[in-house]
């Protein structure tokens, strides 16, 4: 009777599998974890919030900034009072920017207007940007240290606020601009802004 010996190396092999402490798995598990979790909320059914709640609603902060370009007067909220108008932030730095771009160019075709709000960019930076993509904005104020950003509630660019004209958010977008959004979310909003209160 001949007995089968597994070789000294395999025998090692397999007894430091089994006395590896279980935390040394833990950062897989996490990984796993964090992976599964994100795939979930990425192919999530069911619509998404594009309306931030605690936003919507409420009186557009009012604003005094500086203008992008040279001796361009200041931009204030009070220049606008009366009208619907979209709010962008973005930033030269920003790639999601650079891919809504193309829906801002065809709003300001369509006659929308849309202030841009440059944040924390340095003024040449955003000025190229515009001049290498095309400029959607009827005026660009210049939010250099995201101050007024944050008074606005932005958690990031880009971000698109719908202004009626009676002061008030009526949506905000907290992503780039898709052309869904754009018919689901931008859209009706301007419409009821524009509509007579």
């Amino acid at each position: 009777m001949t007995q089968e010996t597994t070789p000294k190396s395999d025998q090692d092999a397999e007894l430091a599998m089994r006395k590896r402490p279980l935390w040394t798995f833990l950062p897989l598990v996490l990984a796993a974890g964090i992976v599964a979790a994100s795939l979930m909320v990425l192919f999530q059914d069911g619509e998404r919030d594009y309306v931030t709640n605690d936003v919507a609603g409420r009186i557009l902060p009012a604003f005094d900034l500086p203008a992008l370009g040279e001796g361009q007067p200041r931009i204030a909220s009070a220049d606008f009072a009366g009208e619907t108008y979209l709010i962008n932030s973005f930033a030269s730095w920003c790639a999601p920017c650079r891919a809504e771009h193309p829906i801002l160019l065809e709003l300001a075709d369509a006659g929308v207007p849309i202030l841009g709000l440059a944040y924390k960019d340095d003024p040449e930076a955003t000025q190229r940007f515009l001049s290498e993509l095309g400029d959607p904005y009827i005026r660009v104020g210049v939010d250099r240290d995201g101050a007024y950003a944050l008074d606005l509630g932005t958690a990031g660019v880009p971000e698109t606020f719908v202004v009626g004209a009676d002061g008030r958010l009526l949506a905000v977008v907290r992503e780039p601009l898709t052309r869904d959004t754009l018919e689901r979310v931008i859209r009706p909003a301007l419409q009821e802004g524009a509509a007579p209160g």
